[in-house]
């Protein structure tokens, strides 16, 4: 049977409650205040607990800290007369799987409740994403990605290039009860701006020169499931306006179409530079921010969680090592150091593929760290006259493809898979740079 444990010092709402459950064949203990409730859960535990925000021995807060101090994997759900923004981030930040305002119907209030217990309640489905670290830090932003999967909040997730943010976003997904729908992701600086509009909401046939067929847009492709809408900051600004629309009324126009669709979807959007200072310097739209700010996440850099270089390194070493030699590798005693030593500019990323390179040029099985030779640079940065404090991610992207380059003889399409990118980012990242052509493509 499905238990409930209903916390309000306001007797009205409380018997209401009660009653709506029981009539449902739920199980329920109430409580009028904080330390009654706290004190009944600890003597009888429930599966969930329902608990008002504003009573006369405290607050909700209260009561959701000490019922994840004894139990902390018991869903909360805090119902308030005043909600806000910064409350409701607050809150899932602190543990809360849902903010729920006053009035609310208890139909929807009951959906929620059954939403988390199934949860709960589900046996473990095997994970296509896995998160790898066990520093404090780290642990602490996944445990906050998997308890804010559970609500329909949209997030935003800001964090330095390479840190692992759609790894983040996949958990999410995976975690939140649209994990059977799909996970869309589109990369908002990928595309033109006329190409990136269709790319979202779709269009009609006929809708401008070329659309010689209908298309699909990206939030109808996510429908039932999830949007990820990477390096939003690069969204134009005459863009924007239009996303907001969508997030607020959940309607999307395909470009020349007469009518509106709605659309069922959960969005999460990334970026690597801070929305809030984008905003003040007029490169981003205060609205749409504050849209997408309703539950923000951060993940440390690597240099920060210093704890997690060595088995993120094993991790990327299992993941890519020969399948002839499967287990047969491992880090030796100089590049652990090295590995440790170094800051980490293009954070996991860039530790993902020096284990590919350090694999693709290793003799024997053993990796002691061939810097010289992959090109790259793995003394401590303070120490290093090529990587010093304040060196810029597009000096080390420069340094690091020349030398690269230089390794493979300047074959192209060798040095695409070593860094793990396409042939063709390679060969724009050449012309950017200015380097000479050179070698087999």
């Amino acid at each position: 049977m499905k238990e409930v444990l209903i916390v309000d010092d306001e007797t009205g709402m409380r018997t209401a409650l009660t009653a709506n459950f029981e009539r449902r064949g739920w199980r329920v203990k109430s409580a009028s205040g904080v330390g009654e409730a706290l004190a009944t859960f600890r003597q009888t535990p429930s599966q969930l607990v329902i608990t008002d925000m504003r009573m006369a021995d405290g607050d909700g807060w209260q009561v959701m800290e000490g019922v994840r101090k004894y139990l902390p994997e018991t869903p909360v759900i805090l119902l308030t007369a005043y909600g806000s923004v910064p409350d409701a981030v607050h809150a899932m930040k602190g543990g809360a799987c849902d903010y729920l305002e006053k009035p609310i119907s208890f139909e929807e209030l009951e959906s929620a409740a059954e939403r988390f217990l199934v949860d709960v309640e589900a046996p473990a489905r095997s994970k296509t994403v896995e998160a790898v670290g066990e520093s404090t830090s780290f642990r602490r932003v996944m445990e906050q990605a998997r308890r804010v999967a559970r609500s329909e909040a949209d997030i935003l997730i800001e964090a330095e290039s390479g840190t692992g943010k759609e790894v983040m976003a996949r958990l999410i997904h995976e975690n939140s009860r649209r994990h059977t729908g799909p996970f869309v992701a589109v990369n908002c600086s990928a595309f033109p701006e006329n190409l990136l509009e269709s790319e979202l909401f779709g269009h009609v046939r006929g809708a401008f020169t070329g659309a010689q067929n209908a298309k699909a847009g990206k939030f109808e492709l996510a429908q039932g499931g999830t949007l990820l809408l990477d390096e939003i900051s690069e969204m134009p600004l005459n863009l924007q306006p239009k996303l907001l629309r969508v997030l607020q009324e959940r309607e999307v126009d395909r470009l020349g179409d007469t009518k509106s669709m709605r659309v069922d979807v959960r969005i999460i959007a990334t970026t690597n530079r801070s929305l809030s200072q984008l905003v003040k310097n007029g490169g981003f739209r205060a609205d749409l921010f504050y849209r997408l700010h309703v539950v923000p996440l951060s993940i440390p850099p690597l240099r920060e969680r210093r704890e997690d270089i060595l088995a993120l390194a094993d991790y990327f070493l299992k993941k890519y090592e020969p399948n002839d030699a499967r287990g047969k590798f491992r880090i030796g005693a100089q590049l652990a150091d090295q590995l440790r030593l170094y800051d980490w500019p293009g954070n996991v990323r860039e530790l993902e593929n020096t284990i590919r390179r350090e694999l693709a040029f290793a003799v024997g099985t053993t990796l002691e760290g061939s810097g010289a030779t992959l090109g790259c640079d793995m003394e401590t940065p303070g120490t290093s006259e090529k990587m010093k404090p304040g060196t810029t991610l597009e000096q080390v992207e420069r340094q690091l493809l020349e030398s690269t380059l230089q390794a493979t003889g300047g074959n192209r399409t060798r040095a695409a898979a070593l860094m793990g990118v396409s042939l063709r980012t390679v060969r724009n990242k050449i012309r950017e740079y200015g380097l000479a052509a050179r070698g087999a493509a």
